[in-house]
């Protein structure tokens, strides 16, 4: 029995893991080329490891089938930590501070969009939709 839930565990981890939301870490000039070669928008996730918005929204959102399946079809994501460099010029550039900050971009580096603060999955696609409509 007990090798029995172990199996069905690590089976359901391996799927969830699959599912989710593909974030890249490289430079923001390598997700534009990527974005540029793969004919999709950059999507930039601004986070803090201390963030529980930010966990949740890791835990609860970025972690579904659904929402990772969207995702892939659109964008070329990144996620970038608020502490480091790059993350910490992105939100002094794009945001007020306040994380976590979700932004959107053309392949000629024009921000489409912004979303701030944590939501439900549904409530993230749709602010996703209505940016992605203008």
């Amino acid at each position: 029995m007990k090798k029995w839930i172990l199996f069905l565990a690590v089976a359901l981890a391996a799927g969830a893991a699959q599912a989710q939301v593909k974030f890249e870490t490289v430079s923001t000039d390598a997700v534009r080329e990527m974005a540029v070669k793969q004919g999709k928008l950059v999507f930039i996730d601004l986070y803090a490891s201390w963030c529980p918005p930010c966990k949740m929204m890791e835990r609860l959102v970025f972690s579904r089938k659904d929402v990772g399946d969207f995702m892939e079809q659109r964008f070329v994501a990144a996620k970038y930590d608020t502490d480091q460099p790059t993350g910490k010029e992105l939100l002094s550039r794009y945001g007020n501070g306040a994380i976590p900050l979700y932004l959107i971009f053309d392949t000629k580096g024009e921000l489409l969009g912004r979303i701030q603060g944590a939501s439900s999955a549904d409530e993230f696609m749709d602010s996703i939709r209505k940016i992605l409509k203008r």
